[in-house]
């Protein structure tokens, strides 16, 4: 298996409040004649929606289970300002702030939000990360 991640998909309690959510933080959905699924392509993987019970099943699984997922998605940025600025777009989007940005033991800035289904966002600035123009981040060498 290839070190790498094709797909994360969100399983979403209402696929069209969660696209409106993405949308309202500036997300474009790629196919959207796709039905019952939205995609948004970004610099290296994709992001999907799909509502939960149909992920679930999916998986043959069961839907139920709330709380903590042990699992966090992390957006980070090219300044420490900018975290800030995605934290506030991101509540103003309809996201609960989770932990207010502060200065982070390993040396950059981060903060916290969920969005709309309680999934977990840190967002950071980590000076040791480059991140090119077209989004994709890199670890120092």
């Amino acid at each position: 298996m290839e070190q790498r991640i094709s797909v994360i998909t969100l399983g979403v309690t209402d696929l069209d409040r969660s696209r409106n959510f993405y949308k309202s933080l500036g997300w474009q959905p790629s196919l959207p004649d796709a039905d019952g699924i939205v995609f948004f392509q970004t610099a290296s993987i994709i992001f999907a929606l799909f509502p939960r019970e149909e992920l679930a099943k999916d998986a043959n699984l069961p839907s139920e289970g709330s709380g903590f997922n042990a699992i966090s998605l992390a957006y980070n940025t090219r300044s420490r300002d900018e975290v800030n600025a995605v934290l506030d777009a991101a509540v103003a989007a309809g996201a609960t702030l989770r932990k207010p940005a502060e200065d982070a033991f390993w040396g950059g800035y981060s903060g916290y939000f969920s969005d709309p289904d309680g999934f977990l966002w840190e967002v950071a600035w980590n000076p040791q990360f480059s991140i090119d123009d077209d989004g994709s981040v890199h670890l120092p060498a």
